[in-house]
C-alpha cells in the first residue's frame, strides 16, 4: 500500500511540474550583456533608455536594482530589489561594487553633505548642549541610535532634510526631490513630461551636475544657491504686488523672493561644478567638522595676480591642497577655464593690478570687496510646543514637540565685515537664535538665546568691486550696525537706531551690531578665530572715511604712506 501511495505522489509532482513548465512562459532567448551577463530582465525591460555607461545593454538591471537577474518569475526577480541603487543604505552593493565607483563610497559618506557634522556640531555648542563645536556627529548615527536632545529635536524637525542619507522621495513635493545619495546630484528628470509619463520613464544618470540639482538643498541658511542665480529671499509681504494679489515669485514653502544681479560666473554660464572640485563636494574620505576644511579652491585659483605682494604664491590652476584643476589649461591667447557641461571656454583674468594688489587693502578677501549683496536673516524666533506634534524627518515618525520659526527682518544691502584668520570676510548673522520652550501644558517653561555672526562667502560676486565709501562710511559695513558715528574731543562715538530685543533673559544686543565702537564683541563668532574689527581698525577705517569726501581714490597721494600722524588741513583734530 504505502508503495502505492508513494507512486501516486511521484506522479502528482510530475503532473505538477508538467503543467507549471507548459504555463510558464520563457523568453525565446536568452538576453545578454555586452559582457556577456545572462540578464532575464532584458526580456521585459525592453524601452529603458541611459547612458551609454549605464546602459541596460552594457550592464544589464541587476548591477544596479539587485534582484535576482535569473529568475523568470516577476516577483521572485524583483525580490530585494532598491529603487533608488543610489541610497547610501545600499551603495556598497550597487554603485559601490569592484568595477564601478568603489572608491568613492567612503569618500561620499564621510563627506560634510552626508554626514552634516559641521551643522550638528555647530547647532549643538550655540545651544550650549557641547564643548566645542568640533564634535563628531553625523545623520547616519542620528539614524541608527535615536539619539535625541532638544537641539537635535530641533535638527530633526526642520534642519533634516538637506542631506544623503535622506531617502529620495519619502516626503511629498519639493523635499521628496531631496536627497537620495549618489542620486541627489547624478540625476536628471525631463522637465517637460508630466508626473505620470515621468514614472514611465527611466531617470537620467549624469555626470555633468546642473545648478538645479545643487539648489534644491543650498537654498536655506547661508542661501549661496539661490543668491548664485540673483535669487534673494525678501519678506513675506508678497510684494510688488500684480493685480491686487501677492507676488507670484516664490520658493518652495510660500517663500517669495526678489530679483537682484546674479554672480559674475552665473551670469557667463557658469555651473558650479566649474569651480568646485570633486574632492569638495563628494569628500577626499577625510571626517571633516567643517567647511573651510572640506574647501579646496580660492579665487585666485583662476584670477592669480603674478606680482601680487602676498604671502602665498601658487602655480595658476592648482588648489591650496595641491590639486590640479582639470578644467584650466592655456594656450597661445592665455588661460582658460572649460564649462564642464557646455564645453565653452572662459578666459581667466587675472586681479586688477594697482587695485585688487593695492598695499592698503592686503587683508581684504575677494568677496568683501566683490559681494555687492548679501542675504541677512535677522533674529530667527524659534519656538517647540510640546503640546503638539512634528515629523521627525529622519525617522518619518510624528514625535512630541512642534517647532516653528519666525525672523526678525531679513536684509541683502551694505554687507557686514569681519576679520577671519587676520583677513577681511564677509559676515552675515549666522544663527541668531531667539529660543522659547512651552511645556506640556501649554505653559511657559524657560527662554534662552544665542546670538552669533558667521563668515561666509555669499556666491553673488559681482565684476565691480564695492566704493571706498560704502566700506568706510558705514557703520553697518564695519560691525556697529545702522546708525551715526562721530568724533569728539579726539574720540569716536557711536549711537545705533537697533536697540535691541526684550527677551526673558534680558535685552539682546542690537541684532545688525557686531562690535562696540571701543572694539567690543557684542555677539559670538562662528569660528575661534574670527572676530570683528577691533578698536584700533575701527579708529582707521572710520578716520579714512573723514578723507573720502576729498580724496575719492586710493590712488590719490594722500594715502600714499597714510598713517596715524597724517594730518588734515581741513579736519583739524
Amino acid at each position: 500500500m504505502s508503495k502505492r501511495l508513494a507512486l501516486f505522489f511521484i506522479l502528482v509532482c510530475v503532473l505538477f511540474l508538467v503543467i507549471r513548465e507548459n504555463m510558464t512562459k520563457r523568453p525565446e532567448r536568452l538576453e545578454q550583456t555586452t559582457s556577456g551577463q545572462v540578464e532575464m530582465c532584458l526580456s521585459c525591460h525592453k524601452t529603458e533608455k541611459l547612458d551609454r555607461a549605464h546602459d541596460r545593454l552594457v550592464v544589464g538591471c541587476s548591477p544596479c536594482h539587485l534582484g535576482d537577474p535569473l529568475a523568470i518569475d516577476k516577483e521572485k526577480a524583483h525580490q530585494g530589489m532598491p529603487k533608488n541603487p543610489g541610497d547610501l543604505r545600499v551603495v556598497e552593493q550597487t554603485c559601490g561594487i569592484e568595477g564601478c565607483h568603489a572608491p568613492d563610497v567612503k569618500k561620499v559618506k564621510n563627506s560634510l553633505m552626508a554626514t552634516n557634522r559641521g551643522i550638528l556640531s555647530t547647532l549643538l555648542y550655540y545651544w550650549g548642549e557641547a564643548p566645542n563645536q568640533n564634535g563628531d556627529y553625523s545623520v547616519e548615527q542620528l539614524i541608527n541610535s535615536g539619539q535625541t536632545s532638544l537641539a537635535i529635536d530641533y535638527y530633526r524637525k526642520l534642519c533634516g532634510t538637506c542631506h544623503l542619507w535622506k531617502q529620495r522621495g519619502d516626503l511629498p513635493g519639493f523635499f521628496g526631490e531631496k536627497g537620495g545619495g549618489c542620486t541627489a546630484c547624478h540625476f536628471i528628470k525631463d522637465d517637460s513630461l508630466s508626473e505620470e509619463e515621468a514614472k514611465k520613464v527611466h531617470p537620467q544618470i549624469i555626470k555633468k551636475v546642473p545648478v538645479k540639482n545643487c539648489v534644491r538643498c543650498h537654498n536655506r541658511s547661508g542661501r549661496i544657491g539661490i543668491s548664485y542665480t540673483g535669487v534673494y529671499e525678501s519678506e513675506n509681504y508678497g510684494t510688488p504686488y500684480k493685480k491686487g494679489e501677492m507676488s507670484e515669485k516664490r520658493l518652495p514653502g510660500q517663500r517669495f523672493y526678489l530679483d537682484l544681479p546674479p554672480d559674475i560666473h552665473h551670469q557667463k554660464g557658469m555651473v558650479c561644478i566649474d569651480c568646485h572640485t570633486r574632492n569638495e563636494i563628494m569628500g577626499d574620505g577625510t571626517n571633516y567638522a567643517h567647511y573651510e576644511q572640506q574647501l579646496e579652491i580660492s579665487c585666485q585659483d583662476c584670477h592669480y595676480q603674478e606680482n601680487a605682494e602676498t604671502e602665498e604664491h601658487r602655480e595658476r590652476g592648482v588648489t591650496r591642497k595641491g590639486n590640479k584643476l582639470t578644467n584650466i589649461g592655456h594656450d597661445e591667447k592665455g588661460w582658460f577655464l572649460t564649462n564642464k557641461i557646455t564645453d565653452k571656454r572662459h578666459p581667466l583674468h587675472a586681479a586688477k593690478k594697482g587695485v585688487c594688489d593695492y598695499s592698503g587693502h592686503k587683508r581684504v578677501g575677494c568677496e568683501a570687496c566683490h559681494s555687492s549683496w548679501v542675504p541677512q536673516c535677522y533674529g530667527c524666533h524659534v519656538k517647540r510646543d510640546m503640546t503638539d506634534t512634528h515629523l521627525d524627518k529622519l525617522t518619518l515618525e510624528e514625535t512630541p514637540g512642534w517647532w516653528n520659526e519666525g525672523r526678525s527682518y531679513i536684509r541683502y544691502e551694505r554687507p557686514m565685515l569681519a576679520v577671519w584668520d587676520n583677513e577681511v570676510v564677509i559676515v552675515t548673522p549666522g544663527c541668531q537664535d531667539i529660543i522659547t520652550l512651552i511645556d506640556e501644558k501649554g505653559q511657559p517653561e524657560r527662554q534662552f538665546n544665542s546670538l552669533t555672526m558667521a563668515a561666509l562667502n555669499p556666491h553673488t560676486t559681482q565684476a565691480k568691486g564695492r566704493t571706498c565709501a560704502e566700506c568706510h562710511t558705514s557703520t553697518k559695513v564695519m560691525g556697529l550696525g545702522e546708525g551715526t558715528a562721530w568724533k569728539e574731543n579726539g574720540t569716536w562715538h557711536f549711537k545705533g537706531l537697533d536697540q535691541g530685543l526684550k527677551t526673558e533673559p534680558g535685552l539682546t544686543p542690537p541684532l545688525d551690531a557686531y562690535v562696540t565702537i571701543e572694539g567690543e564683541p557684542l555677539q559670538k563668532s562662528s569660528r575661534p578665530n574670527l572676530r570683528p574689527f577691533n578698536k584700533e581698525e575701527l579708529t582707521r577705517i572710520l578716520r579714512i572715511g573723514q578723507c573720502i569726501e576729498c580724496h575719492k581714490e586710493y590712488s590719490d597721494p594722500a594715502y600714499k604712506n597714510f598713517g596715524p600722524e597724517t594730518k588734515c588741513p581741513v579736519f583739524k583734530e
